[in-house]
C-alpha cells in the first residue's frame, strides 16, 4: 500500500492486499451453489451450460477456472458483454460480506483508491500504467462504500 499516493495496488495473491485478488482462496455461496473462488463463479457465468459451468465450479484452481473461461470453443452467453460487471460485483461482494476478516480489510483501506495493477489486463485491472479501466478496483471502492453504509445503519 502506498498512503503517500492514496492508492492500494493489489494483484497477486501474495501480495499485501492480495485477498483483493480473484484468485484468492475465499469460498462463498451464491445462487445457491458453493464457489472457491470468485474467479471460478465469474468465469462459469460466462456460459450457458450448465455442465460446464459445473466444470468449471469443481475445478481444482482460479488458474484453471480461468482458462476454461477462455475457452471460446464454448459458447458464450449472448449478453455476458451487458451483465459481466454486474456478475463481477455479486462474486466480490459475496466473497467481501461471507468472510468477516475481508469485510474487516476492505474497510480499512477508507478512501485510499483501489487498482488492480497488472500489465495482463487493462479492463479489469490498469493495464500497468494507469490507462485501463480498473474496473475490478472500482467495483471493490464501490463494495466497501456499500459495506460502510450497511456498517453505520447498524
Amino acid at each position: 500500500m502506498t498512503e503517500t499516493t492514496g492508492v492500494v495496488n493489489f494483484y497477486s495473491v501474495s501480495d499485501e492486499f492480495g485477498e483483493f485478488s480473484n484468485f484468492a482462496p475465499y469460498p462463498f455461496t451464491l445462487d445457491g451453489e458453493w464457489w472457491p473462488t470468485s474467479e471460478h463463479y465469474f468465469q462459469a457465468q460466462k456460459f450457458e451450460d450448465n455442465t460446464y459451468k459445473a466444470k468449471i465450479r469443481k475445478s481444482n484452481s482460479p488458474m484453471l477456472a480461468a482458462r476454461m473461461g477462455r475457452d471460446r470453443k464454448q459458447k458464450l452467453r449472448r449478453d455476458w458483454e451487458s451483465v459481466k460487471v454486474g456478475v463481477m460485483r455479486a462474486a466480490v461482494l459475496a466473497k467481501f460480506t461471507q468472510h468477516e476478516e475481508l469485510r474487516v480489510r476492505l474497510l480499512s483501506t477508507g478512501d485510499l483508491k483501489l487498482v488492480e495493477h497488472t500489465e495482463n489486463d487493462d479492463y479489469w485491472g490498469d493495464g500497468g500504467d494507469g490507462s485501463g479501466k480498473n474496473m475490478l478496483g472500482r467495483i471493490l471502492m464501490q463494495v466497501r462504500e456499500s459495506l460502510r453504509l450497511s456498517q453505520d445503519a447498524e
